[in-house]
């Protein structure tokens, strides 16, 4: 009933209803079959087997034997949908949506061109814009190639130009959407190490405070030395760990903005209109693209391993306690043994 009641208020119905039957992945109108994900939104199956290949590079099924299932986000509300063995092949059709898309075409078909919808000449007001020049790559007129300022350069239809650069638009666009979803992946797990290092570090000063009890007063100042070692490495390795974050959601930031940039481009119907703006932001979009590669944490980053000690000495020995892996701290700790020393 919202539904309909929105379509009616809207001056144009139609354009209206073509807006709810968008994919947001290939931008086009939603292609059978239409799939409904967990979260109620839609795709065609195609875009939704697309992101869900890209979130899953190694998923993969032969002949009978399918491999297990997998996940990725949902590109409208970013939540997490879960898939069994048989992949977006799993999900449930939209009939719905299929039968509007019929019906919408059928309208569509009937309905005759509304005068002054395709973009004029500037330089002969009578004259449609219907090719385009490849040498100054601009939308022109026929009369402009043929006695004004294009009648020395390559031309060619308006239509091919048209759907080779939206292609190559649509392509980018699923670069993007594809990038956004694993630097959304590289978060969580940095964000998972972050934690991890916490909860390491907490377990680390545990232990170390159940073995110098037992030694009672004369280890309490060496305990406690370490235990302030151990807080500047969990300081400097979720530091670390939180600036890499932050740099990564700023990347996120500038490639969402670009692909909405991207999104509101392929709103365009005309395609002269389109082709004065595509180029350049498809050239935008490539040069992002190849932006620098951020920092990245090795594998174990996280481990406090290093802060474990064996108080199995004698008394006369405690003043001379350190941890286990002293070549390891002077990697960690640089400058610091001149401290602890003094």
């Amino acid at each position: 009933m919202d539904f309909q009641a929105g379509i009616l208020r809207d001056g144009n119905p139609m354009e209206s209803l073509e807006k709810q039957l968008i994919c947001p992945i290939c931008l086009e109108m939603f292609s059978k079959p239409v799939v409904i994900l967990p979260c109620q939104h839609n795709l065609c199956r195609k875009c939704a087997n697309d992101v869900f290949q890209a979130a899953n590079p190694y998923w993969q099924s032969r002949g009978s034997v399918i491999s297990g299932g997998g996940r990725f986000r949902c590109p409208s509300c970013r939540h997490e949908v879960l898939l069994d063995r048989h992949g977006v092949y799993g999900l449930q059709r939209n009939l719905l949506v299929e039968n509007i898309i019929d019906i919408y075409k059928q309208e569509c078909s009937s309905r005759p061109l509304k005068k002054g919808e395709h973009p004029m000449c500037k330089e002969h007001e009578d004259e449609r814009i219907n090719i385009y020049c490849i040498t100054c790559e601009v939308p022109t007129c026929s009369m402009c190639k043929v006695f004004g300022a294009h009648k020395d350069c390559e031309v060619a239809p308006l239509q091919t130009i048209f759907q080779g650069q939206k292609t190559e638009l649509n392509n980018c666009i699923s670069m993007l959407v594809a990038g956004n979803d694993r630097i959304q992946t590289i978060i969580s797990q940095l964000e998972d190490s972050c934690q991890s290092t916490k909860e390491n570090s907490e377990a680390a000063k545990r232990e170390l405070c159940t073995r110098f009890d037992a030694l009672a007063a004369l280890l309490e100042e060496k305990k406690s030395e370490l235990l302030q070692r151990i807080t500047r490495e969990q300081h400097h390795k979720t530091g670390f760990v939180q600036g890499l974050i932050r740099q990564y959601k700023e990347q996120l930031e500038k490639s969402s903005r670009l692909a909405e940039t991207a999104v509101q481009a392929m709103e365009e119907t005309g395609g002269a209109a389109f082709l004065m703006n595509a180029k350049q932001l498809i050239k935008t979009i490539v040069e992002a693209s190849k932006g620098d590669r951020l920092e990245k944490i090795e594998q174990g980053y996280e481990s406090m391993d290093a802060f474990s000690v064996s108080l199995e000495h004698l008394a006369e020995a405690v003043r001379a306690l350190d941890f286990d892996s002293a070549e390891e701290d002077e990697e960690y700790f640089d400058g610091e043994e001149e401290e602890v020393e003094e």
